[in-house]
């Protein structure tokens, strides 16, 4: 593995908490003090933070300070005193991952078990995402063999338990039961994640946007693509542990992961040579870029000034990156796109066998809210076997989508 290679992974475990929806419980033990810092490491983390409290947890901590720190409202029923309804089932869809800390005896006990009596418990219980656990009591009750039966369970339900540490409890005692650090806490998140990213190290090649085929100096043919599709993809991967190259037409878009090694272009030629140059040294590649197929056969070395009523430009066809792709993989997983306004599927599924692919997206231009420069797509993905198709969602939803079907179906 070469020095870049480490570089790019080691960097991912910075920023694996960027972007995540985390749920918070805090339960009522005196280490509840500790979560106001936790959040702050969170929010500095780039996550998004809400956090619910327990009744007996308000004693210790106040929810106008985590509201602050999390600026997010803070949970602490069912119902507000506006009498609005709070939905643990949609708070726990919402979150990437929830974590409980401090986590009493008491609460260890209703997880374990089942019980289910304020919204912490469930919203765990609604919750089908990664949980963490960080136990805080004095060290007799930490000891206490039923304790030791809990955790089990909790850990066979496939929770994260982090131990307790040893330390000076609040009873004036010395031993183990004291929660984990904050900071602590973090690096046995970002630890578990890293461990398990579905493109830990994987070397993955990402084209964006529209390609210019210029006309003179001024004008060029080009299309209404604006790259975010592209980029979506590119920002997940590299939050799933992927090496990426990200090789960019014209596009105005900013929100591009500094970590990601961004390669821009122009012209179709351009993206193709760049494109070939680095697919060799590739696990996979996704095509998404709306390059253009035809670009003038002589263009003007001056602006063409208006003097007939017509104007008549010969083109010629644009080399086929994708085609060539296909013909010269040899370990390579090729993903392609496809952007159609008729006979959708039949003209993907011919794309994807013309074309040497091994799935291809597909979205057309007949559905609303899909298509170039919109903040929503709508998409199925397309193998030689298999078609699934996703409902109208946000782009960034949308590539989490993609990259789960590919991992699903060609990494396990």
């Amino acid at each position: 593995m070469n020095i870049y290679m480490r570089q790019a992974i080691r960097k991912s475990k910075d920023m694996s908490l960027q972007g995540k929806n985390i749920v918070l419980g805090i339960t009522g033990g005196i280490a509840a003090y500790k979560t106001a810092h936790l959040v702050r490491l969170f929010v500095k983390k780039g996550a998004n933070v809400k956090v619910i409290l327990t009744q007996s947890a308000t004693e210790f901590i106040t929810p106008l300070t985590l509201s602050t720190l999390s600026k997010n409202e803070v949970y602490t029923s069912f119902s507000t005193t506006d009498a609005r309804w709070n939905n643990h089932v949609e708070l726990a869809s919402w979150a990437d991952f929830m974590i409980i800390a401090p986590a009493t005896a008491n609460t260890l006990a209703k997880m374990a078990t089942g019980l289910c009596d304020n919204f912490l418990l469930a919203t765990y219980l609604s919750a089908n995402v990664p949980v963490f656990v960080a136990p805080a009591m004095d060290l007799d009750m930490y000891a206490h063999p039923t304790l030791s039966k809990n955790l089990s369970q909790i850990a066979e339900h496939g929770n994260h338990v982090i131990p307790a540490t040893f330390g000076e409890l609040a009873s004036g005692l010395v031993g183990q039961g004291r929660m984990a650090e904050p900071e602590n806490i973090v690096s046995f998140i970002e630890n578990t994640f890293d461990n398990n990213l579905p493109m830990k190290g994987k070397r993955l090649l990402i084209t964006a946007g529209p390609t210019y085929e210029a006309i003179d100096p001024v004008r060029f043919i080009g299309n209404f693509s604006t790259g975010k599709m592209g980029i979506a993809l590119a920002n997940e991967a590299l939050q799933q542990g992927a090496i990426v190259d990200l090789v960019l037409g014209p596009s105005a878009e900013k929100n591009i992961h500094k970590n990601i090694r961004l390669h821009r272009v122009i012209t179709a030629d351009e993206m193709y040579e760049k494109v070939a140059s680095l697919f060799e040294n590739t696990d996979m590649a996704i095509l998404s870029a709306a390059v253009a197929d035809y670009k003038p056969k002589n263009p003007a070395s001056e602006k063409i000034k208006k003097n007939d009523n017509e104007l008549h430009l010969e083109l010629v066809k644009n080399r086929d990156i994708l085609a060539s792709l296909g013909a010269n993989k040899k370990h390579q997983l090729l993903i392609g796109f496809a952007l159609e306004t008729e006979n959708e599927l039949a003209n993907a599924k011919s794309k994807l066998k013309r074309k040497n692919l091994d799935a291809i997206v597909l979205n057309s231009l007949k559905d609303k809210g899909a298509g170039f420069g919109t903040e929503t797509n709508k998409v199925a993905f397309i193998t030689h076997d298999a078609e699934v198709s996703f409902p109208l969602k946000d782009k960034n939803e949308v590539a989490k989508d993609i990259l789960r079907e590919i991992s699903d179906r060609f990494y396990k």
